[in-house]
């Protein structure tokens, strides 16, 4: 079932949306070579909670940690480890999600560690802009299939891969609501978007083959060709007059420049 939400309903999703933005910052600014993924999720984790929400992710379906944190070829759900350290070069997507006020917020966005390659920073430059190129399709009267394409249609020109099983969804009080938000599909197809909804688009693109693993852990997806993977995610309502992303990527991209 699809859930429209009210105008207060939606500030609060996007308080929430804003903490993790401010939370993705905060880590951001503590990536470098040679820390490791769980020093990265303690510091998200102290900082949610001083910001008076909880790490929505934290014992989700046993979930063990209170980020994402998937390095290189990982593509989603790696989980944080002291044996996990960061070295020059690597490109390192975290996901994050907060619980706060009866609403959740949830966004991803990948970090470069220290230089990385040129095809590698296209890689996150182009997942970066599909995100943007599925989201302006976000607008009431248009179909979830018409948001999928255009992620798809803009990441393939590039060679990339588009992985299928994994998809974006609907957002509120729970954090994974309908209709599922596919990276890939036909326009004028799928539910039809109408004001007051609520949802995540999370392109997830690959350098090489859209085929993935499905590690022995549980949660960690990684390229099956075990070449590099982006995921950028906005949480936007749904707006006649256009998408309302909650999300605020300029926080995270100002920390990053300080």
């Amino acid at each position: 079932m699809i859930y429209l939400k009210t105008d207060e309903e939606i500030e609060l999703l996007r308080e929430n949306n804003l903490l993790v933005s401010m939370t993705l910052a905060e880590v951001g600014k503590h990536i470098r070579p040679g820390v490791t993924t769980k020093e990265l999720d303690t510091l998200a984790e102290t900082f949610i909670r001083d910001h008076g929400a909880v790490p929505a992710f934290l014992g989700y379906e046993g979930y063990p940690a209170s980020l994402c944190i998937s390095v290189n070829e990982q593509v989603v759900h790696g989980i944080p480890s002291a044996k996990c350290v960061l070295r020059e070069g690597d490109i390192v997507s975290v996901d994050c999600g907060t619980f706060m006020k009866g609403f959740v917020g949830d966004s991803a966005y990948t970090f470069a560690v220290g230089e990385v390659s040129a095809e590698v920073r296209q890689l996150c430059d182009v997942t970066k802009e599909a995100l943007h190129k599925g989201t302006a399709q976000a607008v009431a009267g248009h179909r979830v299939g018409d948001v999928s394409a255009a992620v798809q249609e803009y990441a393939e020109s590039f060679g990339y891969g588009v992985v299928r099983e994994l998809e974006g969804h609907g957002l509120g009080r729970s954090m994974h609501e309908d209709p599922g938000v596919p990276n890939y599909g036909a326009r004028g197809r799928g539910p039809l978007l109408k004001e007051g909804m609520v949802i995540c688009i999370e392109p997830m693109i690959t350098m090489g083959n859209k085929a993935v693993v499905f590690e022995r852990d549980g949660w960690t997806v990684r390229t099956r060709d075990r070449k590099p993977a982006a995921h950028y995610e906005f949480a936007v309502a749904v707006r006649r007059s256009g998408p309302d992303v909650l999300t605020d990527f300029s926080i995270i991209e100002n920390a990053l420049k300080n």
